[in-house]
């Protein structure tokens, strides 16, 4: 689970740049010339790292054809399409469709194509090309073609998955299987929704993961016309990220990683180690819910905070609030809680309304928000499911998942459970799994890494195994810091570092200070102003 995205299934809080499908289907219809992305100069003479021999040239792509679907928001962006292999081994099979997004540059040398992705796996990209664009200092973003797509399966690219959204309408079964009926129950859905999907998707599937999606991005630099690409990614993003980077070392001139996967447990031991910080983190919530009692009456001492907490959920387990909110889906709600501390007021809020008020309506409102699925749920989880089952090997053995999520549970009982029924379809997929790729490079230009220290998504000791492995390559540590996807959001020292490595190539280990924790708001107010960040977490969305 990256979900991190930022959980891609769920409703995504304050997303300020989306693209309607009109304006989607309409801007494909005239086209704008693109300017030649070719000013980087040849590529760099560096030797490539020793998977890249590996990689076939990607075939020859047609010159995309650019078209304005300006926002009021974003008026110079523009989108196009492109045609990729479904099956990179064999490029004159089947095309699929790449739905892409671009802000081009102004400045009079450009440094080539940025493209950017929010993570997931499952994450739709179009959105994140102008808030990028607009994120950066004007003086670094008129250097780059930043670009946005959606990877193959995902959003507007296709064929797009959907495997079936319902496979979260609640109530769903306790998460935590405290008697044989109830895993029963949650075995019995997640066999479900592996079947679906490959009764509705079995010829795609098995083109569906990083190392196809990774293979995409090659196809989309030729298109480009450019001898080098730079790609900034969040969270799962930074997977593909490096993947790309493993294939063409020496097509990289800037790779920004925030947020950062640790490439050495893809994916059921980073899963693992996932639930032991969310539940870190879970604690961190519920530590400053006791700091403000004046306003949340729950007491001052966090032990007793946590203990409301769970004596909630088995409440819920007896009489769901609002008819839609039981244990699992409470932790869906309390999970956004973890990618983005500006959702902590409100989270507070309901708790305190349901335990103290008696009144339910606050929870039910945070789920609505928060925690239930979005039209789009069908699609992001699908593809979510379709590329952490494909990437690499998860036990088939239902008694292993069972002892190792036990046993868990015992240290970090917030969603351990809850997030091995998110990915407990790889133990029925339909697909045999790959081999994750060893990402170790020595043939990259420098890479800036970011990384919060307390990041529950993607924990700090990933970020340093990717720095380990990408020689060269710089941490920049957000020191105290929780939320997950950092840069671009309102840390001063963070978004320096970023627009000064993409306009000079240079990066080395820096620590900034994290920003400080949010105040309580009233209910009605979306994020207080002191938390930051809320258009950039409004694109990750959650889970991915």
């Amino acid at each position: 689970m990256i979900r991190p995205s930022i959980r891609p299934l769920k409703k995504r809080a304050a997303i300020l740049l989306s693209i309607s499908v009109a304006t989607v289907a309409s801007a494909l219809a005239s086209p704008v010339t693109a300017a030649p992305a070719s000013a980087l100069g040849p590529a760099p003479a560096s030797a490539p790292g020793p998977a890249s021999a590996a990689a076939p040239p990607a075939p020859k792509a047609a010159a995309l054809r650019w078209s304005g679907c300006a926002t009021p928001r974003y008026p110079t962006l523009q989108c196009a399409s492109l045609k990729v292999p479904l099956d990179h081994d064999r490029p004159a099979g089947r095309q699929i469709t790449l739905a892409l997004t671009r802000v081009p540059h102004t400045a009079a040398t450009s440094q080539g194509p940025l493209l950017v992705n929010p993570g997931g796996p499952g994450g739709s990209g179009r959105g994140l090309a102008g808030f990028v664009a607009s994120a950066l200092p004007k003086e670094v973003a008129a250097q780059y073609d930043v670009i946005g797509f959606d990877p193959r399966g995902v959003g507007k690219s296709e064929p797009a998955l959907d495997c079936g959204a319902a496979h979260f309408t609640p109530v769903r079964p306790d998460s935590v299987p405290r008697d044989a009926q109830t895993e029963q129950a949650n075995l019995d859905r997640v066999r479900s929704f592996a079947e679906s999907c490959q009764s509705r998707h079995a010829d795609v599937l098995p083109h569906i993961g990083t190392v196809s999606a990774a293979r995409d991005l090659e196809v989309l630099r030729t298109a480009l016309g450019a001898e080098r690409i730079s790609y900034f990614g969040y969270s799962y993003g930074t997977y593909l990220g490096a993947v790309y980077a493993k294939l063409h070392p020496t097509r990289v001139h800037r790779l920004v990683l925030d947020s950062v996967v640790d490439p050495s447990g893809v994916w059921y031991e980073d899963n693992l180690a996932q639930d032991q910080a969310f539940d870190a983190r879970h604690k961190s919530f519920l530590a400053w819910v006791a700091q403000y009692d004046e306003t949340y009456r729950l007491g001052s001492d966090p032990a007793e905070v946590e203990d409301s907490w769970y004596a909630m959920r088995e409440a819920l387990r007896g009489t769901p609030a609002g008819g839609k909110v039981g244990p699992a889906e409470l932790e869906d709600t309390y999970m956004p809680g973890g990618y983005y501390n500006g959702y902590w007021p409100n989270l507070a809020q309901a708790f305190s309304k349901f335990v103290v008020d008696r009144d339910p309506k606050p929870l039910v409102a945070a789920y609505e928000r928060f925690g239930a699925v979005e039209p789009s749920a069908g699609n992001s989880y699908s593809v979510y499911t379709a590329v952490q089952c494909r990437d690499s090997a998860w036990p088939k053995d239902w008694n292993q998942w069972r002892a190792d999520m036990w046993r868990t549970h015992a240290k970090a009982p917030f969603m351990t459970w809850n997030n091995a029924w998110y990915n407990a379809p790889c133990a029925f997929w339909p697909t045999e799994p790959l081999a994750a790729p060893d990402v170790t490079n020595t043939g990259l230009p420098p890479a800036l890494l970011l990384q919060a220290t307390e990041d529950a998504a993607t924990p700090f000791e990933g970020a340093l195994s990717m720095r380990e492995k990408l020689a060269g390559s710089a941490l920049v540590v957000e020191q105290g810091g929780g939320n997950h996807g950092i840069s671009l959001a309102g840390n001063k020292c963070l978004d320096e570092k970023v627009a000064a490595y993409l306009k000079t190539g240079k990066a080395s280990n820096a620590t900034c200070a994290a920003q400080p924790a949010p105040k309580p708001a009233a209910l009605t107010r979306s994020v207080p102003p002191s938390a930051g960040g809320a258009a950039l977490h409004g694109l990750l969305g959650f889970r991915g």
